[in-house]
């Protein structure tokens, strides 16, 4: 762009300066004084003419001789030349013969006394503006003199006029041929007379084989009617200016066809102004059409993407909600009309945040590609995918016969994500929960279809997910429930609902109480109390996570003081925190106010984490809980086993504990078999000197089990469920006093 307007500005200055330095020695010319050169031999007459011509402005110059003559003519030029063709040394003719070959280009009025037609004739070809006879009368002359200046005046301006004229178009041509769009005439027929050298780089055709060629020839296909009827339209009216768009033949190797803008106007001839428009024969005064073509195919191209991505899930390339609601309510017209069904289905990924958390969340991403292209493949084209966002989905399908249609596409989702996915070296195992809501059953309208089938989803994760149930209205009643729940947890800190429970962990050797678990519990004013499985997992959908686990650590602090209280050998207490609460960077900090605030000792402290949270993100994990360690409070894997953790993480975090999940313990059902994932995990724990808790344990057998293969703390229904403040408190004191009395 920086040269082609330095190019414009070399052929501006260029043009301005070459106008400017002949149109200055034209004005030169004609301002300055007239110089006339007189040529006689006889005193005489040149005495006459002198007095003839001084005092008009004239600058006279006298030569008696032909010799003289050419000598003032080789020092200077001249505006008139009064010239005798009779001299005695070089005759006129001669003279002449010599201004022509000089260009000397001045005037030459010829005078003689001799009456021969040859004479007149020589000097009249050799290029003589006058010829006067003599005797000549004093008015002849002047009138010859004053014409003969007059035309050399004439000249000077056409001269003038032609240099601005040249300048101007060499600088229009220029411009015209900078230009970044292609401009263009066209004549009656439609045939190019004209076109810049811009179609060159932008569509591949010289200007040259286009000249004479119709515009047909550069006008895709599918856009020749439109062109046609366009073009044809200013043959109607000599006054029409519009724009179109139209797509034009490229011959580059980055596609086939560019998308011009053209400006279109109609070129006409003569003068209308004078001519009713009655009688305005507008066939005959049309001569062609002007155009400029700007290449918009970028534009265009960014506003198909904009468009495309105004209405679709980028990850996946589904339809997204404003979409899905469009084609929604175009099915529903359908179906309106030809009085058929259709379904919407709302799907909600099973365990998908476990994995997100789990692998990250490029793997989560991947995942759900994944599964939109599964999903995808068992539809009929006249359905539609749509991804809401996280890990929803929604799908219409048109034209049902009955319910078995939606049955049979739900069966197939279900199936086709029974297979693994493969995440980042891993298999990975999902399902989905599918809610369905059916018209004109289970609602008429997008809204009451949608919310529906979203009401029958959350009934189905209800009943254990991975699997499909249709609406019920009876199901209203508990998504007002979990609404009114969703509320209701919002309170619950403010108005002090909530409240901590502890699990004792027993020393099955000694029989006595080592530890406990925080379990936190919410007295609800109406639902009465809930556990932390029932209300949880809406604070983390509701941001609620820090707020709780701020006021959590709170709590566990204070009840821990009242534990010191008691007496004897101080016990430990263990915590679970969300991923959400160890992710925010003041954490640490809030934990280690909490404990000097309380004087709690960190080695009190520990903190459980799931072996999800460590490799989620591995290296933020690393740094707190090293920090962690370095304060004095222990860590605990918490349901080990049962994640995609390998054993390389065991050695990288510091640990302390591994807790055996519930799961493994409740398949111990006999003292005398083998239960080899528990056994690998007693002995992992011993290889890495570390501690182990067993959860769940609700049975002799189980806990003969534990206690032979190793393990020697457990926690379960079988000693103690969880317990409030006010009785671990006693349990305490109990314990304390049987201590007293053995000592």
């Amino acid at each position: 762009m920086e040269s082609e307007l330095s190019n414009l500005s070399d052929v501006v200055h260029n043009s301005l300066s070459n106008f400017s330095i002949n149109s200055t020695s034209l004005k030169n010319s004609v301002e300055s004084p007239v110089l006339v050169l007189l040529v006689d031999d006889e005193p005489r007459i040149l005495s006459s003419l002198n007095e003839l011509l001084k005092g008009r402005g004239y600058l006279l110059t006298n030569a008696s001789s032909g010799s003289e003559a050419i000598q003032h003519l080789s020092q200077g030029p001249f505006d008139l030349v009064i010239l005798d063709l009779q001299l005695p040394d070089i005759g006129g003719h001669e003279i002449m013969d010599f201004m022509n070959k000089q260009n000397a280009g001045c005037n030459v009025i010829v005078t003689s006394g001799a009456s021969g037609i040859d004479m007149v004739i020589g000097a009249l070809k050799r290029g003589a503006y006058d010829y006067l006879r003599k005797p000549y009368s004093r008015e002849e002359l002047l009138k010859a003199v004053d014409n003969a200046l007059q035309q050399r005046l004439l000249k000077a301006e056409n001269r003038r006029i032609a240099l601005r004229l040249e300048s101007s178009e060499r600088i229009y041509r220029y411009l015209v041929d900078s230009s970044p769009d292609i401009i263009y005439t066209l004549d009656y027929e439609g045939r190019f007379t004209f076109v810049n050298d811009r179609v060159q780089p932008l569509l591949g055709f010289s200007r040259e084989e286009l000249i004479g060629m119709h515009f047909s020839v550069l006008v895709h296909e599918d856009d020749l009617d439109r062109a046609n009827y366009v073009f044809n339209e200013y043959r109607g009216d000599y006054r029409l200016s519009r724009n179109v768009e139209l797509r034009l033949k490229s011959r580059h190797a980055d596609g086939d066809q560019r998308t011009f803008s053209h400006e279109l106007m109609s070129i006409t001839y003569g003068s209308h102004d004078e001519v009713p428009d009655s009688q305005l024969n507008r066939l005959e005064t049309f001569w062609g059409t002007y155009g400029v073509a700007r290449d918009i195919t970028e534009r265009k191209r960014a506003d198909e993407l904009i468009n495309y991505q105004a209405f679709h899930d980028i990850l996946t390339q589904l339809p997204n909600r404003a979409l899905f609601r469009d084609r929604l309510g175009l099915a529903l017209l359908q179906a309106k009309r030809n009085e058929s069904k259709l379904a919407v289905m709302f799907l909600d990924l099973d365990r998908f945040k476990i994995v997100n958390d789990t692998l990250g969340h490029g793997a989560g991403d991947e995942l759900l590609q994944q599964v939109a292209s599964r999903l995808k493949a068992c539809l009929r084209r006249c359905d539609t995918l749509s991804r809401l966002g996280g890990d929803e989905f929604l799908v219409v399908l048109a034209d049902l016969n009955d319910r078995r249609d939606a049955v049979m596409i739900a069966e197939k989702f279900i199936e086709s994500l029974r297979l693994p996915f493969a995440l980042a070296g891993q298999l990975v195992h999902i399902s989905a929960s599918i809610g369905i809501a059916v018209y004109p059953f289970d609602g008429e309208s997008v809204d009451d279809l949608i919310r529906n089938a979203d009401v029958a989803m959350y009934q189905m994760k209800s009943q254990g997910k991975n699997g499909h149930v249709f609406f019920d209205a009876s199901m209203l009643d508990a998504s007002t429930q979990r609404i009114e729940l969703e509320h209701s947890l919002h309170l619950a800190i403010e108005h002090g609902e909530l409240e901590m429970y502890y699990q004792p962990q027993i020393d099955v050797v000694t029989h006595k109480v080592v530890g406990a678990e925080a379990l936190m519990r919410w007295n609800h004013p109406e639902r009465g109390f809930l556990s932390a499985g029932e209300f949880l997992p809406f604070a983390e959908e509701n941001g609620l996570m820090i707020p709780i686990s701020d006021w959590m650590l709170e709590a566990i602090c204070h009840d821990l003081l009242q534990w010191n209280q008691v007496g004897g050998e101080k016990i430990g207490l263990s915590l679970n925190l969300s991923p959400q609460y160890l992710d925010r960077g003041d954490f640490f900090d809030n934990l280690k106010n909490a404990l000097t605030r309380h004087h709690i000792e960190p080695k009190q402290i520990e903190v459980e984490v799931t072996e999800n949270i460590c490799i989620r993100n591995p290296q933020v994990a690393i740094e707190q809980l090293d920090k962690l360690g370095q304060l004095g409070v222990s860590v605990a894997i918490d349901d080990f086993g049962t994640g995609y953790s390998s054993l390389s993480y065991l050695h990288r975090f510091p640990i302390h504990t591994i807790k055996i999940d519930r799961a493994f313990v409740m398949e111990i059902q006999d003292v005398g078999a083998q239960f080899p994932v528990v056994l690998a995990i007693i002995s992992i724990a011993r290889g890495l000197g570390l501690n182990l808790v067993a959860e769940g344990v609700e049975t002799r057998v189980q806990e003969r089990y534990l206690k032979n293969a190793g393990c020697e703390i457990m926690q379960g229904y079988l000693y103690h469920k969880p317990l409030s403040q006010k009785m671990f408190m006693e349990l305490l004191r109990d314990q304390s006093k049987v201590v007293a009395q053995m000592h």
